[in-house]
């Protein structure tokens, strides 16, 4: 896939997906900590430190980040996903991916297509199939965005997220092939 990418949210709106490189850490960094204090998709109860942060994101990753096309210093980044193998060696053909939007970008299609991309992307670079291990049960958003993805939910994790409020919730375990299904012959 090359990038940059560039698309059209559902309201006309003119994206751009770049491979993150430097110029995209301190963005993805005060967009991060949103998503950590928000506290409903990521498994971070704070922020982390620099190295944390950047192993979670880069080092070992692809990062796509997605921008305005026309964007002035103060727009920011609308959001971003990162693709890496879940596992090593003889199951490396699995990734894992992790996303996050924006609030003020929420709701326009910018996740759908951020999802649709890392699939395209994820499939290009050889994996065979992407798992997510840790879907919080309560994000009714990315459940459905995942599911009309083609994901699907392999197990629940009991109480295996606690919330900002001190209770807890489920996580999923979801998963989607990469593989094209044979046409059956009959």
């Amino acid at each position: 896939m090359p990038f940059p990418v560039e698309a059209k949210l559902k309201d006309g709106t003119r994206i751009q997906l770049v491979l993150a490189g430097q110029a995209d850490v301190e963005p993805l960094c005060q967009l991060y900590q949103l998503i950590v204090a928000e506290g409903t998709s990521y498994p971070h109860d704070r922020f982390p430190d620099h190295d944390d942060f950047m192993d979670y994101w880069f080092r070992g990753k692809c990062t796509v980040a997605a921008y305005l096309v026309e964007r002035s210093p103060q727009s920011g980044m609308l959001g971003a996903f990162y693709l890496k193998p879940n596992w090593p060696g003889r199951a490396r053909q699995v990734a894992n991916a992790g996303f996050i939007v924006a609030p003020g970008w929420r709701n326009k299609g910018l996740g759908w297509l951020l999802g649709a991309t890392m699939l395209q992307y994820a499939k290009e670079l050889g994996y065979r199939s992407v798992i997510f291990n840790l879907v919080f049960s309560e994000n009714q958003a990315a459940r459905h965005l995942w599911e009309t993805l083609g994901f699907t939910v392999l197990g629940t994790i009991p109480d295996a997220v606690r919330n900002n409020d001190g209770t807890y919730q489920d996580a999923l375990i979801m998963f989607r092939s990469l593989i094209e299904e044979p046409m059956a012959y009959s």
